[in-house]
């Protein structure tokens, strides 16, 4: 899997001036889809337990509130137990206008790489059953394949079991 140029997202800046192999994996979007990581593995042809979703929490520590739950489109952030892995009392998901405000992406292509704002990240830990796994480029129609050791470092996330 070679590194490919840029790609035009910040994600994508972010991952070739760091070094990172990467794959661009662009798909048709359909404007009337709602449920973008299903959209994205039916359209790619990808198990939805490789590609993972980005959520924007609000656990309401410190300026910002907000952190970045990653998990597979299969599954749900499981805000409980998310919460538990940032040391928060609570967490729900972040308003989508927070979310894009905040991430610096359209909501649907939120990447959790190279966040306008730079939010604690937890990747669930399902990711490190495959060698890559998928998330969002930053733009709908966009996912970048990546090794998920690759994900924890150009994002300085952890593991996490978030996911149900």
């Amino acid at each position: 899997m070679a590194g490919k140029p840029a790609g035009g997202t910040p994600a994508t800046e972010a991952l070739s001036a760091a070094g990172i192999a990467f794959t661009l994996r662009p798909y048709t979007h359909h404007d009337d889809s709602r449920d973008f990581g299903a959209e994205a593995a039916r359209e790619l042809g990808v198990d939805e337990l490789r590609i993972f979703k980005t959520l924007v929490v609000d656990v309401g520590l410190g300026r910002p509130p907000l952190a970045v739950g990653v998990v597979p489109v299969a599954g749900q952030l499981d805000l409980k137990a998310f919460a538990a892995s940032v040391g928060a009392k609570r967490a729900t998901m972040a308003k989508p206008a927070e979310a894009s405000r905040s991430s610096g992406y359209v909501v649907g292509g939120i990447s959790p790489i190279a966040h306008r704002t730079p939010l604690r990240t937890v990747v669930d830990e399902t990711a490190q059953l495959f060698d890559t796994i998928y998330v969002s480029a930053g733009k709908r129609g966009l996912q970048v394949e990546l090794a998920p050791d690759d994900l924890l470092a150009i994002t300085g996330a952890t593991w996490g079991d978030i996911a149900r």
